[in-house]
């Protein structure tokens, strides 16, 4: 059962532009996702977009926890997946959603995500 779905679409060379910026950078993104990703800006905004796009999915924003909380990696093929930690794990559990489901896409000056929470 579909317990939650999110969307986030944001502007590629805004997020590059914070990056460049290291308290954003580290606030944002877990130390795995700067050491993947931190030359790859496109990546980043996709990242952004799914921590967003999660934080719509729960339906609470991040009142509860932080873009930190949210890992967005990618598998061997490049399918992007989520890690959760500290509150965000906690909300995931609360809710009962097992499984998170993410896509991105990028569209020229544009990163797209989707994020769908699944549960029992």
């Amino acid at each position: 059962m579909i317990k939650g779905i999110g969307m986030d679409m944001t502007e590629i060379s805004r997020v590059e532009q914070a990056c460049r910026k290291e308290h954003f950078l580290h606030r944002i993104f877990t130390a795995e996702e700067i050491t993947r990703y931190e030359q790859f800006p496109a990546r980043l905004a996709g990242n952004f977009a799914v921590k967003e796009a999660v934080a719509k999915m729960f339906g609470t924003g991040f009142r509860t926890f932080g873009p930190g909380d949210v890992e967005v990696l990618r598998d061997e093929t490049g399918k992007p997946y989520v890690v959760l930690h500290g509150p965000a794990k906690e909300l995931q559990e609360k809710l009962g959603i097992v499984s998170i489901f993410v896509t991105i896409t990028n569209e020229n000056d544009f990163a797209c995500a989707v994020a769908v929470g699944e549960g029992e």
